[in-house]
């Protein structure tokens, strides 16, 4: 299965462990551009924490980085969310997130959540995705 996980950059040391835990179960995986570069040395973690507001919005808007996922997303059989806790807040889905979540849903694609939903002002709209929560078991991706 070719799988696209979703998250925040701030979870790539995460990303990358289940990123390689999947392609040994011989899944194909795609990780955030974003993430490529930390583990690549292209960027820390730290410079793209202290890139804040117009530095980071033409970043994005360089990388094309929405369209960019969402075409990836079309090619891919299913999502997986690393749902981390993040700002406070259990099981965090930002934005960016989100968003890719609901690309998924509207390709019809599959929507798998390492951890359960987050309470957060869109919990509604993130369960009408019908998310399957496998709590950090890759056993449950089929």
């Amino acid at each position: 299965m070719k799988i696209v996980i979703c998250g925040s950059i701030d979870f790539t040391r995460e990303i990358k462990e289940v990123a390689g835990r999947l392609e040994a179960s011989g899944h194909e995986v795609e990780i955030p551009l974003t993430s490529k570069r930390i583990l690549s040395g292209e960027m820390s973690l730290e410079e793209f924490k202290e890139e804040r507001g117009s530095g980071r919005i033409l970043r994005k808007i360089k990388d094309d980085v929405i369209r960019r996922y969402y075409k990836i997303i079309k090619n891919a059989d299913a999502i997986l969310v690393m749902n981390l806790d993040r700002k406070g807040i259990r099981n965090y889905i930002g934005g960016n997130t989100f968003l890719e979540m609901g690309f998924a849903h509207v390709l019809s694609k599959k929507i798998f959540v390492w951890n359960g939903v987050p309470s957060m002002p869109y919990t509604d709209e993130i369960m009408a995705t019908q998310p399957l929560v496998i709590a950090g078991d890759i056993r449950k991706i089929k």
